[in-house]
C-alpha cells in the first residue's frame, strides 16, 4: 500500500449557505452515496499559514496570545490567514512573521502542510520553518488590535517546547505539529534538516 491520501469527490446532490461570516461560512452539502443522501456541514475555510522561526540559540519564537474559544492564553507559532487577494502561501508567512513576530528570515523552507480537522472544514495550513532571523521592529501599515494587541513574544527552547508539548501544557494545534515535525525532521536529516 502507498502511504498517502488520494483524490476523492463524492457527488453533492444540493448545497446550501447555513451561516456566512467574516472568515469562514457553513456550507451544508447532501451527499449521495450506495442508494442514500446524507447531509454533512462544512465549514469553508481561506487556509493559513504558520511559522517555526529558529534562532541560533535553537530557540524558537513563540507567542502568548488569548483565545476566547478556548478560553486560555495560548503559545503558539507565529501564524495567519491566506486573507490577503492572491498571495501565496510563502509570501503570506513572510508577512505574518514580521508583523507578529517582528523578524524576517533569510533562509524559508516548507515543513509540512496539514488538514486540521477534514471531517469538518476546508482549512488548510501551510508550515514553514524560518532560519537566519534578523529583527525588523514593527512592520509598517500592521496595527494590531483585540487579541494581538496584548500578544507577547518569547523565545523558548525547541527541546523544551517539544517537552511541553508532550506533558500537555501546550495545546495549540499547529505549535503541536510543527514542533513535532522539526523535532523529527532532525532526528531523520540531522543537521541537514536546519538547511
Amino acid at each position: 500500500m502507498t502511504v498517502a491520501d488520494r483524490p476523492e469527490s463524492w457527488p453533492v446532490v444540493r448545497s446550501r449557505v447555513g451561516y456566512d461570516g467574516a472568515v469562514v461560512t457553513v456550507r451544508v452539502d447532501t451527499l449521495a452515496a450506495d442508494d442514500a443522501t446524507f447531509d454533512r456541514e462544512v465549514v469553508t475555510h481561506p487556509g493559513a499559514v504558520a511559522i517555526l522561526a529558529l534562532n541560533e540559540q535553537d530557540e524558537v519564537l513563540v507567542l502568548s496570545q488569548y483565545r476566547h474559544a478556548a478560553q486560555r492564553r495560548m503559545i503558539e507559532l507565529p501564524a495567519g490567514l491566506l486573507d490577503v487577494d492572491d498571495e501565496l502561501p510563502l509570501e503570506a508567512a513572510k508577512r505574518e512573521l514580521r508583523e507578529e513576530g517582528e523578524v524576517e528570515a533569510a533562509s524559508w523552507r516548507p515543513l509540512l502542510d496539514y488538514l486540521p480537522s477534514p471531517g469538518i472544514s476546508t482549512e488548510r495550513v501551510w508550515i514553514y520553518l524560518a532560519t537566519q532571523l534578523q529583527p525588523v521592529g514593527q512592520s509598517d501599515g500592521f496595527q494590531a488590535e483585540h487579541e494581538e494587541a496584548t500578544m507577547t513574544r518569547d523565545w523558548v527552547g525547541l527541546d523544551d517546547l517539544v517537552r511541553a508539548v508532550l506533558a500537555g501544557t501546550v495545546h495549540n494545534g499547529l505549535t503541536i505539529v510543527a514542533s513535532l515535525a522539526l523535532s523529527s525532521l532532525r532526528l531523520s536529516e540531522g543537521p541537514a534538516a536546519m538547511e
